[in-house]
């Protein structure tokens, strides 16, 4: 499989795993009852473009800084996927306060789902697994699969939420995304150690 078309699918599905539960998609949700669902999937995509393409960068220059250690960064990365299936446990909820903002925000659709997407990602665990996955894979399939994994996600929590008016389950995907985390963390961990490939 072409290396570009292997990253992805893997962070396509990676990012789409890491969204489900993520206080992301209870924005697209909350931000679906005020605005349209286009405009709101519009200014999701714009933002997750713009915010994995940054983190693509910071991955792409980390395995580059650090190519004569790549089992090291390897095994970074598979202890981040850990660390993601326990913050996917813990779970992300949306305060009252983001509620309350999305509710009230102002301006154009596109503008003001736009900024607090852009916001409410930076440093969120979709953008460090976007990290983490760019130091190993392709830069470009990265970010275009992370990036459609996201939406795809949002997408899904807005329809859910306009179809069913309720949240998924979200024990049962907090626990599904979790093991596939870790799965993939240990994966990573045995490469590192050169336990597997």
């Amino acid at each position: 499989m072409h290396p570009e078309l292997s990253a992805f699918l893997l962070s396509t599905a990676v990012i789409f795993v890491a969204e489900l539960g993520d206080k992301s998609q209870l924005m697209a949700m909350t931000f679906a009852a005020r605005y349209r669902a286009r405009d709101v999937l519009l200014a999701i995509t714009a933002a997750t473009l713009i915010v994995h393409l940054a983190s693509v960068g910071i991955g792409r220059f980390i395995g580059s800084a650090f190519a004569e250690q790549q089992h090291w960064i390897t095994l970074a990365a598979g202890v981040a996927f850990l660390i993601f299936a326990a913050w996917t446990l813990r779970g992300d909820e949306l305060t009252d306060e983001e509620a309350a903002k999305a509710r009230k925000a102002k301006g154009t659709a596109l503008l003001a789902v736009g900024t607090a997407f852009f916001l409410a990602e930076l440093g969120d665990k979709t953008m460090l697994a976007t990290i983490a996955l760019a130091t190993r894979e392709p830069w470009f399939g990265t970010w275009i699969g992370s990036t459609l994994g996201m939406v795809a996600a949002d997408a899904l929590a807005i329809l859910v939420g306009a179809i069913l008016g309720r949240k998924l389950p979200e024990r049962v995907i907090k626990i599904g995304a979790a093991i596939l985390f870790a799965i993939f963390g240990l994966v990573l961990i045995g490469e590192g150690l050169g336990w597997i490939g």
